[in-house]
C-alpha cells in the first residue's frame, strides 16, 4: 500500500508500568520502546499517531483491543481514548486491531505477585510492576480476570493526550502559532480567533512530525465523559440486532463446517461410518481431524444433521469415567503428596486443633459449564503464505501464533479479525475450535471454512471450571473464631489451561486457594493450604476463577465458626477485618441493607458473605424467604470497592450480571460425568435462573481503593456463600455442596 510520510521516531512508548531496575535478563526489554503496529499498513492520507488512534479524512478510528464478551470493554476504551483525545466516541470508528506486543496486558501478569491484593506495600507492588513488566516481554495479550480497566485505564487515557498534541502540534505549524495557545474540542483544533481545523484535516501533517510525548493528563474533576453516565457505544448496534458477532461473519466463497469430537476429551475415534452422512443433501466433505470427524456442507444446518448420522465408536476419555469416581480422586488428593502450597499459616493452628473442640465441614463445588449464548465458531481461510482468521477470542495473539504452528505459515502473516462475543466468562480463552477449523481449511485451501458447533458439541467440549473440594477444621472461644484451617483441594486450572496455550508452569497454583487464602481477615490461628489433583476433565478459566468456587468454601465454613461461636455474622467478620479499605465495604453492606442480624421474622432470613478477588473487595447482603413452594430470593444488597468508577451505568450492570450469573450457578448447575463425557449438554438440562427468580439488586461503589480495578468478576464469589448463609438462617438448614436444588427447592 502507498505510505504517507512516516513518523521519524516510529515508535510509541505504551505502558507506564515498566521498571528501571531489578530482573538482569529483562530490564532491556522492559524499557524499550513498541513498535506502533498501525504505521505498517496505512494508506495515502492516514496517520496512525499512536497504536490506539489512527486518522484519515474519513474520521477517527479507536484501537480497543480488549475484547468484548459483552461486558461493555470496546466501550470504556473508547471513552478512554476520547476523554483525553476531546472527541466523542460515538462519532468514532472503532476497531479492535490484530495482535500485537503494544496491546499486551501487563496486570494480567502482574496479578500473579504471591500477595494479597490489599497489601500495597513496597515489596509486592515492586514485584507486581516487574510482573507487568514480563507481560510486555512476552507480547501477552489477553482479555480476562477484570483486568481490561485496571490495564489500559492510564495508556489509553495517555494515547488520546499523545493524539491530541500532536494535531494540535501539526495545527500550530500550519498556523504559525504557539501549541500552548491552541485548544481542542469535539475533534477538532481550535485557534485563538476561533478558527477551526477538524482533526481529519490535520491527518496528512500529524503524520509527518514525531508523536508529542510529554503530555499530562487532566485530573478526574476535569472528566467530560469518565465518572459520568454514558452511552455504550454499541447500545444502538444491540438494540437494533444489527451488532456483528463472530457467528455472524461471511467470507466471499465460504463453505460450512461442523464437528463431531470424542465427547471424552481427549478419546480417540475408534472407527466411523459416514455412508449415510455422505449422501445427504448439501455435504460436500466428510473427513477425520484430531480427536474427532468434521463434515463440510453448503449450510450449517446441513452440515451439523449430517454429523449426527455419522456412527461414531469413541475410545475412553484419558481420565475418570464418572463424576463420583472424580470426588473420591479428590477426598484421595488431601495429602502431603499432593500439596501444592500451604499459602498461609498464621499463629498455631495444630496447638489450637489438638486443645480445643473442633468444628469440622466438608464443602463442594461441582464443574460448571461457560455456557455462552454463541457457541463455539470461527472462518479460517488458509492460502500458501497467509492465513485469515475471523473469530471472537480472548487470545487473539495466541490464536495467531498457534494457527502459525499448525500450518506452517509465518505467525506475521496470520492475520487475526477480532469480532465481539455474544458471552464467554473464560470459554474463549481456549482456541481448540479455531485450531479445528484450521485443519478443515488446511485440508480445503482457497476456500474460507466456516465452522460452527452444535449446542451440545458445546457444552461436551467445554473445558470447565474445576470442581474443587473444602475440608474446614476450626475451632471458637469466648464467643469469637479462634482457628480457621482450610483445605481446598482440586485441579490445577493454571497447569490445564496454560500447558494448552504455552507450557505448564512450575512452582504452585495460586488460582488452587484465590478467594481463600488472600482474605484480609485477622484470625488468630488462620491457615489455609492448596492440594493439587491430578488432571481429570481438562479445566479452565471461568468467571472469577479460582475464587469462584473457593469465596463459596471458605465464606461458608466461616460463617459456621461464628455461628458456633454465638457471634453476629456481620459483626464478627468486622471484627476480624484487618484491611481499612474492605472494612468499610463490610460496613456499608450492613448501612444499605439495614443490617440488625441474621433473622428477619418467622421463615425470612439473610446471610451475608465477603470476598476480596481480582483487585476489589465485595459484600453481599441477600434476603431470601421460606414459603410453601420453595426459597424465593428477594433482594440482594452489594458493595464494592474498585477505585474511581468510570462508566457509573455499566458498573452497575456488570454488578447485576455477576451476582444473577453467581446465583443461577449456585441454585442450579452443574457438570456431571457418565462414560467420560458431561451429562448436561443443552439448556434443558442445564438451567439458569428464571427472571421470575431474579432477585431486587442494590448496588453501591466506594471509592477508597487507591487503584482503578475492574467489576466483571468480583461480585460473583460472594453470592453463592451470602445464599447459603440466608438459607441457613430462614430454614436451620446449612448447604455445603453446589447446586442447591440438589437439597432444597426453590421459587
Amino acid at each position: 500500500m502507498a505510505k504517507v510520510a512516516t513518523i521519524a521516531r516510529r515508535t510509541f512508548l505504551v505502558g507506564s508500568a515498566l521498571i528501571a531496575g531489578g530482573v538482569a535478563f529483562g530490564i532491556y526489554e522492559a524499557k524499550k520502546a513498541i513498535p506502533n503496529p498501525l504505521l505498517d499498513d496505512l494508506d495515502e492520507g492516514e496517520a496512525a499517531i499512536t497504536p490506539f488512534v489512527k486518522i484519515d479524512s474519513n474520521g477517527v478510528t479507536l484501537i480497543t483491543p480488549r475484547a468484548d464478551k459483552g461486558q461493555g470493554t470496546y466501550s470504556i476504551q473508547a471513552y478512554l481514548i476520547a476523554e483525553e483525545l476531546d472527541i466523542n466516541p460515538l462519532r468514532c470508528n472503532l476497531d479492535p486491531g490484530e495482535p500485537h506486543q503494544a496491546y499486551y496486558n501487563g496486570v494480567a501478569t502482574g496479578d500473579n505477585a504471591p500477595f494479597p491484593a490489599y497489601d500495597h506495600g513496597w515489596i509486592p507492588d515492586h514485584l507486581r510492576d516487574i510482573l507487568s513488566s514480563v507481560g510486555k516481554i512476552m507480547a501477552f495479550q489477553i482479555t480476562g480476570g477484570s483486568t481490561s480497566v485496571a490495564d489500559m485505564h492510564e495508556r489509553l487515557l495517555t494515547a488520546g493526550a499523545v493524539a491530541r498534541e500532536t494535531l494540535k502540534e501539526a495545527a500550530s505549524r500550519r498556523w504559525k502559532v504557539n501549541r500552548s495557545e491552541l485548544k481542542t474540542e469535539n475533534g477538532a483544533v481550535i485557534a485563538p480567533d476561533g478558527k477551526k481545523l477538524a482533526y481529519t484535516e490535520l491527518a496528512t501533517d500529524a503524520a509527518k512530525i514525531d508523536p508529542v510525548t510529554d503530555v499530562a493528563l487532566r485530573a478526574p474533576q476535569n472528566w467530560r465523559y469518565l465518572g459520568k453516565p454514558v452511552q455504550r457505544t454499541d447500545i444502538i448496534a444491540k438494540s437494533t440486532g444489527t451488532q456483528i458477532f463472530g457467528i455472524d461473519a461471511k467470507v466471499d466463497g465460504m463453505v460450512h463446517a461442523t464437528v463431531r469430537a470424542n465427547p471424552g476429551i481427549g478419546g480417540d475415534v475408534k472407527k466411523f461410518d459416514a455412508s449415510k452422512a455422505q449422501k445427504m443433501r448439501g455435504v460436500k466433505k466428510v473427513l477425520p481431524i484430531k480427536h474427532g470427524i468434521a463434515i463440510v456442507a453448503d449450510n450449517t444446518w446441513r452440515a451439523i444433521q449430517a454429523a449426527n448420522a455419522i456412527e461414531i465408536e469413541w475410545g475412553p476419555g484419558p481420565y475418570p469415567a464418572t463424576t463420583d469416581k472424580m470426588w473420591e480422586a479428590l477426598q484421595a488428593s488431601a495429602t502431603d503428596e499432593f500439596l501444592d502450597k500451604r499459602w498461609r499459616d498464621d499463629g498455631d493452628v495444630d496447638k489450637e486443633l489438638a486443645s480445643g473442640k473442633v468444628i469440622t465441614a466438608e464443602y463442594r463445588a461441582p464443574y460448571l459449564a461457560h455456557a455462552p449464548l454463541e457457541p463455539m465458531n470461527a472462518i479460517v481461510k488458509v492460502e500458501d503464505n497467509r492465513v485469515d482468521v475471523w473469530t471472537g477470542t480472548q487470545i487473539p495473539a495466541f490464536v495467531r501464533d498457534h494457527v502459525a504452528s499448525l500450518t506452517g505459515v509465518s505467525a506475521a502473516n496470520v492475520h487475526v479479525h477480532v469480532f465481539a462475543m455474544g458471552g464467554s466468562f473464560g470459554r474463549r480463552l481456549e482456541d481448540t475450535y479455531v485450531l479445528q477449523t484450521t485443519e478443515i481449511a488446511m485440508a480445503m485451501k482457497g476456500t474460507p471454512v466456516k465452522m460452527t458447533w452444535s449446542r451440545e458439541e458445546d457444552m461436551t467440549h467445554d473445558y470447565p471450571r474445576p470442581m474443587q473440594l473444602g475440608l474446614g477444621r476450626g475451632t471458637v472461644k469466648d464467643g469469637k473464631v479462634e482457628t480457621y484451617d482450610l483445605s481446598s483441594i482440586g485441579q490445577s486450572m493454571t497447569r490445564s489451561w496454560f500447558g494448552r496455550l504455552m507450557f505448564a508452569p512450575p512452582g504452585p497454583d495460586m488460582f488452587l486457594v484465590a478467594g481463600a487464602w488472600d482474605q484480609p481477615y485477622g484470625i488468630p490461628n488462620y491457615r489455609v493450604s492448596g492440594y493439587a489433583a491430578k488432571e481429570m476433565a481438562p479445566v479452565s478459566s471461568w468467571r472469577a476463577p479460582g475464587s469462584c468456587a473457593n469465596g463459596f468454601l471458605h465464606e461458608g465454613f466461616l460463617d459456621e465458626l461464628i455461628h458456633a461461636a454465638g457471634a453476629d455474622p456481620l459483626e464478627e467478620r468486622l471484627r476480624l477485618m484487618i484491611d481499612p479499605v474492605s472494612k468499610k465495604v463490610l460496613e456499608a453492606v450492613g448501612e444499605l441493607s439495614g443490617w440488625t442480624g441474621p433473622k428477619l421474622g418467622e421463615n425470612r432470613g439473610r446471610g451475608v458473605a465477603f470476598t476480596h478477588s481480582h483487585g476489589v473487595p465485595c459484600a453481599e447482603v441477600i434476603e431470601v424467604t421460606n414459603t410453601p413452594s420453595g426459597i424465593k430470593i428477594d433482594k440482594v444488597f452489594v458493595v464494592t470497592d474498585s477505585g474511581k468508577v468510570l462508566d457509573p451505568i455499566n458498573y452497575e450492570a456488570q454488578a447485576f450480571g455477576g451476582v444473577n450469573f453467581a446465583l443461577a450457578h449456585a441454585m442450579n448447575c452443574e457438570l456431571t460425568y457418565a462414560n467420560y463425557a458431561p451429562e448436561q449438554t443443552n439448556f434443558d438440562a442445564y438451567q439458569g435462573m428464571r427472571l421470575y427468580q431474579s432477585p431486587q439488586i442494590t448496588v453501591k461503589a466506594l471509592e477508597n481503593s487507591p487503584n482503578i480495578r475492574g467489576i466483571g468478576e468480583p461480585t460473583v464469589p460472594p453470592a453463592a456463600p451470602a445464599l447459603a448463609n440466608a438459607i441457613f438462617a430462614a430454614t436451620g438448614k446449612r448447604l455445603r455442596e453446589m447446586p442447591f436444588n440438589k437439597f432444597i427447592d426453590f421459587v
